[in-house]
This record gives C-alpha cells, sequence and structure tokens, in this order.
C-alpha cells in the first residue's frame, strides 16, 4: 500500500484516491505514487473505468512549494520532465478517467485533473494555475493542456493572473464538464464511469488514443492514426461480438468480453 496515493477497485472501477491531509500537497513522494497508481489502473483487467478523487474537501492544491524552494535552475532541469510525467500519468491511462472535484484544484493539481478525460467538478470547487505569483509557470503540463483543452486566450488569462475559476465560470469556459453538489461529485463521477463496465475496452482505448495522438498533429496525420486504429480492431474478439450482435439483435445487445 501507497502512503499518499491508493486504487481501490470495485465493480469495474478502480478510484485513485490522494490522501495527503490536510490539502494534498503533491510532494514528491505523492507524485510517483500517482504514477504507479496509474500504472496499477492500466494493467490491471478488473479497472475498466477510472475516477481519481481528493476526498470531501478537497481535489488537491498543489506541488509541495516547501520541497521546491531551495532547489537550483540545474536540480529543477533533471527533475522536470519526472514532475511532468507524473502529475500527467491519467493521460496514459487506456480506460475512460474521470476527475472528481471538490474544493481547490490548484497548480498541480489543476494539471493532474486536466490528464482526465472528463472533469465533474462540486459548486464549491476551484481552479487555477498560480504558479506566476510564485514566479515560475505550470511546469507540470498546464501550459499544454490547459491550452489545448480552453483555448489559448482563456489559458493565459489563468496562466498570466493566476486568478481562481469557480465552477460556474470552469463550466461555462469548458474547464469542466458537469457540476454538481459536493457530496454528489463521486456519486456523478461513478455514474458516468459506470457505463464502461461492460463495454468494449480495446475500442475505447482505440477512441482514447486515436482522438489524444490526433490533437499533436495534422489532420492528415490525424486520420492515418484513425484508420490504424479502425483496422486493427478487427482482430478483436468483441469486434465480431458487436457486429454478429448488431445484426441478429440490433445496438446495444452485446456481451463483450474485453478481448
Amino acid at each position: 500500500m501507497a502512503e499518499f496515493v491508493n486504487l481501490e477497485v470495485s465493480d469495474g472501477i478502480g478510484t485513485i484516491r490522494l490522501d495527503r491531509p490536510p490539502m494534498n500537497a503533491l510532494d514528491r513522494q505523492m507524485q510517483e505514487e500517482i504514477r504507479a497508481a496509474a500504472r496499477e489502473a492500466t494493467v490491471n483487467a478488473d479497472v475498466k473505468a477510472v475516477i481519481v478523487y481528493g476526498g470531501e474537501k478537497v481535489f488537491a492544491a498543489g506541488a509541495d512549494i516547501k520541497e521546491m524552494v531551495a532547489l537550483s535552475a540545474a536540480e529543477m532541469a533533471e527533475i522536470a520532465g519526472d514532475l511532468q510525467s507524473a502529475l500527467g500519468s491519467l493521460s496514459t491511462i487506456p480506460k475512460p478517467v474521470v476527475a472528481a472535484v471538490t474544493g481547490y484544484a490548484l497548480g498541480g493539481g489543476l494539471e493532474v485533473a486536466l490528464g482526465a478525460d472528463r472533469r465533474i467538478a462540486g459548486d464549491n470547487a476551484k481552479f487555477g494555475v498560480p504558479e506566476v505569483l510564485l514566479g515560475v509557470i505550470p511546469g507540470g503540463g498546464g501550459t499544454q493542456r490547459l491550452a489545448r483543452l480552453i483555448g489559448p486566450s482563456r489559458a493565459k488569462d489563468m496562466v498570466f493572473t493566476g486568478r481562481f475559476v469557480g465552477a460556474e465560470e470552469a463550466l461555462r469556459i469548458g474547464l469542466v464538464d458537469e457540476v454538481v453538489a459536493p457530496d454528489e461529485v463521486y456519486n456523478a463521477a461513478r455514474a458516468w464511469a459506470v457505463q464502461f463496465t461492460t463495454g468494449a475496452s480495446r475500442a475505447l482505448a482505440a477512441a482514447k488514443a486515436s482522438i489524444d495522438q490526433g490533437l499533436d498533429v495534422d489532420l492528415t496525420t490525424g486520420l492515418r492514426i484513425e484508420a490504424q486504429q479502425f483496422a486493427a480492431l478487427f482482430a478483436t474478439e468483441d469486434r465480431t461480438i458487436g457486429m454478429t450482435s448488431f445484426v441478429a439483435d440490433g445496438p446495444g445487445k452485446a456481451t463483450f468480453t474485453g478481448r
């Protein structure tokens, strides 16, 4: 068992729980435990969808600044890549991932949430990348994933000012996908995740890879990625099951195996 981050599996859903009171500050140990939990969720065949959750009061209030304050530029250069890959590790899980956010999701905490496929927030949630107020910039993927999600102009506003964005504004600008009462955040995330527990896992992974990889290339290359992923699925058991079931009984009746 890790000290601050654990993967709990129930009914096909894996919950990555962030638990370093009081604010889930992301020190290097916690960063590596997030990476390990993402890897575990990836390889565990019982996990069909993933929720990342910081608890009822806070998601994560950023990196542990006390750990960084004395670092030199050379020292940070050695670990910056590890910081990015750890905080962005949710994006590497080839399964649907939803971040369930209550309270603060700031700096590295927001960067963790940006690695999810969907974000559900409590109406008390506050989002921000306030690193500029410390004389630095987001270093865990925030300048890149935020701009891709909400557009460069809105991302620059958040990064340049370091201001906090409330739940309703976050919903309006596309930073989150759903806003609910704080005590319903985890349940709402679970309701989204549960629909994939009986889905065609390989098709879901192919869809995620096609979209995510396609965002980083030109349209022609993206279409090529899609074609390769599409064709490869014809070697899967689920494709045969799905198409045979459709022909015999219509859509939505297939029972997939994940193979």
